[in-house]
């Protein structure tokens, strides 16, 4: 019952990503054709959304499920290495249709498609797991 929240908070992501479309192939197709300006919208408000919430994680205003503070730590990846690890993550979105997060909504509306893009997403987790040690980052 404690998590309770977190389920519900999940649902309603769930719910946005579906009315706003964000789980279309369409809408993708749109974006990476530069014909339309609504996937580039929704993007756009999650960074600002994302920027509110880094800012209230910082000010240890917002705390974890035991109450800690959460500090963010910053990463040092090389520019060659962030724009290696985009291009391959851009090609697997345009490729697909499909960004990661909203392939478990996709399982309520597309059921064989997200199978298979979940089934390939998991792949390339693993393969990554595999072969993270000997890349240069």
């Amino acid at each position: 019952m404690k998590n309770s929240r977190f389920l519900l908070l999940g649902i309603f992501f769930a719910i946005v990503l579906s009315k706003t479309e964000a789980i279309s192939w369409f809408r993708y197709y749109e974006m990476f054709r530069f014909q339309s300006f609504h996937m580039f919208g929704i993007i756009g408000g999650a960074v600002a959304v994302s920027l509110v919430f880094m800012q209230l994680f910082k000010s240890g205003k917002i705390k974890d499920i035991n109450g800690n503070k959460i500090a963010p730590t910053p990463k040092k990846k090389g520019v060659v290495s962030t724009i290696f690890g985009g291009t391959l993550f851009g090609l697997g979105w345009g490729i697909s249709g499909a960004c990661a997060g909203p392939i478990f909504v996709m399982l309520g509306f597309e059921l064989v498609p997200a199978i298979i893009l979940l089934f390939s997403a998991l792949i390339g987790a693993f393969v990554y797991g595999l072969v993270s040690k000997k890349l240069p980052n």
